[in-house]
């Protein structure tokens, strides 16, 4: 349960509050928690699509080329 928010550098203690305060303070704490969510998946699915990239731009010079980039590193 969230005890206190921290607005514009001043704290607020939710038990000085009434119950829809502390209710909005949870859906905010859920916002959050959801977007920190959210943040971590596109992190991981800008990797992949970088990796897609990289990997296509091999193929497509492995094929115009007819050398293997990706075996001289091996």
């Amino acid at each position: 349960m969230v005890n206190k928010l921290i607005f514009d550098n001043i704290e607020y203690i939710l038990d000085d509050y009434g119950q829809s305060v502390k209710s909005l303070a949870l859906r905010l704490d859920s916002a959050d928690k959801e977007i920190q969510e959210k943040t971590n998946l596109y992190a991981v699915f800008t990797r992949a699509k970088n990796s897609y990239i990289q990997e296509l731009k091999r193929e497509m010079i492995a094929k115009k080329s007819g050398v293997d980039i990706g075996s001289l590193f091996d």
